[in-house]
């Protein structure tokens, strides 16, 4: 297909696609998503500064993997003020890199990992590998670094497992080494990095740097209709605020409009750029101040407040479709997910469900509801946190995937399409 030919949707999949190439680790989808706010006319706040927010105004700022960004009615007021919030998250499950960097065995140069997150492992295996992050110096700056595609994790040959296709198993520390060369032509993963960042790597003293495939995203399907791309969890959610964020008219805002995308919520969110620390709740605060609101009337504000919390979740399996609820079974292309969950691992309740079905129906777009199989319990999102610290009502909602966790997952370009067009109505 031409560019010409592609349809609206399947132009914003693969513009989703770019922004996951363009972002293989949570420091780079941050980084990513500043500049490109930054070129639609947001201003970069320093956390460490005082902030001069004027009404009408813009803002972005980064805190290392995470970022966010606020739009100012024009006419906001103390007296008045209220949010609306889109949250996702920019981390992915992967390896991350050990302290040890390289080694040697049997003819290979291989690298040590640690698996981040609740990785597929399987879907990992021979498949081309960069290594990206962040590098530490001793001048106490960092830099953003991506090697090309230099690593693979090879699998068994089945001559050396006739019973693999009995069930495969993986062991996460011996079997998930990746090799990224030769013994005889050297290479040292630390002196990749640093050079891919261009500093010497004895500038380098610290490292936060997780592995991502290299292959593109691809439109695939009898009618091009599938997307399959690495990180839509939970790319997919960042996008969509960053393309609403972009895109907003603050001439009608009601409210104060926030994008965030914190790290960290696929190893619990317990960190100073994760859910559960103060970032969010810091953010509302100080524009809170910034209008001239004092503590009652900061309360007020978020009391009347909501928050989509967006994160991709599960279509049901074609060749597993005992794994899903049998009569609640959302599918790809039919819908966002709204996700309900009884024991609130996820924070929709009544009142978020007609909220969601009214931001739903301003978009002009499907929702179908998303609850587990009684004897599979489901993961969790952003949202009972942010419900938690802040008090404020949260919508759990995403995309519907099939591989999850995979590293390529697979949606509907529909789906990804109208996840933005509710984000913009949500925000606008």
């Amino acid at each position: 297909m031409t560019s010409a030919s592609l349809t609206p949707a399947q132009k914003t999949a693969l513009e989703l696609g770019e922004y996951a190439v363009a972002s293989p680790s949570s420091y780079h989808a941050a980084d990513q998503a500043s500049r490109r706010l930054q070129a639609a006319g947001y201003e970069l706040l320093d956390e460490a500064q005082t902030w001069n927010l004027v009404p009408g105004g813009r803002y972005v700022l980064v805190r290392e993997g995470a970022v966010a960004a606020f739009a100012l009615p024009a006419d906001v007021s103390a007296d008045a003020l209220r949010y609306r919030v889109f949250g996702a998250h920019t981390d992915s499950p992967g390896f991350k890199l050990k302290p040890g960097g390289t080694h040697t065995a049997a003819g290979f140069t291989q690298v040590g990992v640690e698996v981040y997150g609740g990785v597929l492992l399987n879907s990992w295996l021979d498949r081309e590998l960069c290594f990206a992050g962040r590098l530490a110096l001793r001048d106490g700056t960092t830099v953003l670094a991506r090697t090309p595609g230099i690593a693979r994790i090879p699998q068994l040959a089945i001559h050396l497992d006739r019973q693999v296709n009995e069930g495969l198993k993986l062991d996460r520390q011996q079997h998930t080494v990746p090799v990224i060369g030769l013994e005889v032509c050297g290479g040292d993963i630390l002196a990749l990095l640093a050079e891919s960042a261009g500093v010497s790597a004895d500038q380098v003293v610290g490292h936060d740097v997780i592995t991502a495939p290299v292959q593109e995203a691809a439109l695939f399907g009898a009618s091009q209709e599938l997307l399959a791309c690495s990180r839509m969890d939970n790319l997919s959610s960042t996008f969509a605020g960053l393309r609403a964020m972009e895109e907003l008219d603050t001439k009608n805002l009601t409210a104060v409009s926030v994008f965030i995308s914190n790290d960290h919520e696929e190893v619990g969110s317990e960190t100073r750029t994760g859910a559960s620390g103060p970032m969010l709740a810091d953010i509302l605060e100080r524009v809170s101040i910034s209008v001239g609101a004092d503590r009652e009337a900061h309360l007020k504000a978020i009391a009347g407040s909501i928050c989509i919390s967006a994160d991709a979740g599960h279509a049901v399996h074609p060749n597993y479709p005992e794994r899903h609820d049998p009569q609640v079974r959302p599918t790809l292309g039919e819908g966002l997910l709204l996700k309900l969950n009884a024991v609130q691992r996820y924070a929709t309740d009544a009142v978020g469900t007609a909220e969601w079905a009214r931001l739903c129906d301003e978009a002009g777009v499907q929702y179908q509801p998303f609850v587990s199989n009684n004897a599979m319990p489901c993961g969790s999102t952003i949202g009972p946190l942010t419900a938690t610290r802040l008090g404020m009502t949260v919508v759990d909602a995403g995309i519907p995937l099939l591989s999850m966790h995979s590293a390529r997952e697979m949606a509907a370009v529909e789906d990804v399409e109208a996840l933005v067009k509710v984000a913009a109505a949500h925000l606008g």
